[in-house]
């Protein structure tokens, strides 16, 4: 029923699939077995778009209210409930790898009844359609009907290697960086500008260079690599600074500005899941944004 539900919401087999994390072939074959089990067609299909039959549509109204009937009667019993079932987790990839990930087996020995379902990405999803529990998500928050709880928030810094300096000098006011080659990312919300602080007064300088990247551990481990320099958090690169991997630059420049990290989630009602208000309470009481956990690599 619930697949039924999401090819009818997603518009088709395979969009339906992805965001079930199925095969497109498996939801064809359960709306088949759907249908029969049924005796009627519920779908209409074309090589361009589905179509919902009379009896696709009544049957599609009633699936969506017993699908919330159904949602509704977990989440009136989850807060007394042990936490237990599948949390969907959907993470920033700098976040994910340098703090959630090190932190899961102390989660998971805390609550061993729920299964972690975890994907990083620092594409901002729709809760809803991907069927996430909780987002962690960086920077600026906009006005939503979700849910959110603030874990932290991280100064921002200029940062290149010892190599990279070395090879190409070292920058030592905004204007320089003309010179050099600046690590951009490419995802819409993105400007293509730093801002810096002179004489007292704030001012945004273009950054471009060779290379733009989808996600911060990228442009983290491009930097590492002596391709240029980037702009990123301390949360996420403090481990390297302090290890003099990287090198801050520009700091007599620094506007102070920093990224705030928030878990967000659907309340309803101020229900919620039994699972899903423990991994925020774990959250809020062990990150430390200054203090990550032990990483699961080698530096």
């Amino acid at each position: 029923m619930e697949v039924f539900v999401r090819v009818v919401e997603q518009g088709g087999f395979s969009t339906a699939a992805r965001t079930l994390r199925m095969t497109p072939s498996a939801v064809s074959k359960l709306v088949a077995r759907l249908e029969a089990r049924l005796g009627t067609r519920l779908l209409n299909r074309s090589t361009r778009k589905l179509l919902l039959t009379a009896e696709g549509e009544a049957f599609h109204a009633r699936a969506v209210r017993v699908l919330s009937d159904l949602d509704e009667a977990e989440r009136s019993v989850a807060t007394c409930a042990i936490p237990r079932g599948v949390l969907r987790v959907n993470s920033a990839v700098p976040f994910g790898l340098h703090y959630l990930l090190p932190l899961v087996p102390r989660f998971t020995a805390a609550h061993p009844e729920v299964t972690l379902d975890v994907v990083l990405t620092d594409q901002v999803i729709d809760l809803m359609s991907e069927r996430a529990d909780v987002a962690i998500r960086i920077g600026p928050m906009r006005p939503s009907q979700l849910m959110v709880r603030k874990l932290g928030e991280s100064r921002m810094a200029l940062v290149a290697s010892p190599a990279y300096l070395t090879r190409r000098g070292t920058p030592e006011t905004p204007d320089a960086l003309d010179g050099h080659n600046c690590i951009g990312f490419n995802f819409a919300r993105y400007c293509d500008e730093w801002p810096f602080v002179l004489d007292g007064e704030r001012l945004n300088r273009p950054a471009r260079g060779d290379v733009l990247i989808g996600d911060g551990e990228s442009a983290r481990r491009l930097v590492l690599a002596g391709q240029g320099i980037a702009r990123l958090s301390h949360f996420h690169i403090g481990r390297d600074i302090a290890a003099g991997r990287l090198l801050p630059l520009l700091e007599a420049y620094n506007p102070g500005d920093v990224e705030a990290i928030h878990a967000v989630y659907v309340g309803h009602g101020g229900r919620l899941p039994a699972r899903v208000r423990a991994f925020i309470d774990f959250l809020a009481a062990t990150v430390e944004l200054g203090n990550p956990p032990p990483s699961l690599e080698a530096p």
